[in-house]
């Protein structure tokens, strides 16, 4: 591995995520990065699992 470049605007923060898991809705404290006013979940929010962070999966404040 190798560090291609250090995103200095970005920030990690935690949100209290929701998510819909069929008729559920659950919600958990979830790891995610914040860059540019979006929010980019770092893992997942009903069972932790980690993702890659790609800007395809960023929520809007």
């Amino acid at each position: 591995m190798k560090i291609l470049k250090i995103l200095d605007n970005a920030k990690l923060i935690l949100v209290d995520l929701e998510v819909n898991l069929g008729n559920k809705k659950r919600h958990a404290p979830t790891l995610c990065a914040s860059i540019d006013g979006k929010i980019i979940p770092l893992s997942t929010a009903h069972d932790g699992r980690p993702v890659l962070m790609n800007l395809e999966n960023a929520l809007e404040q």
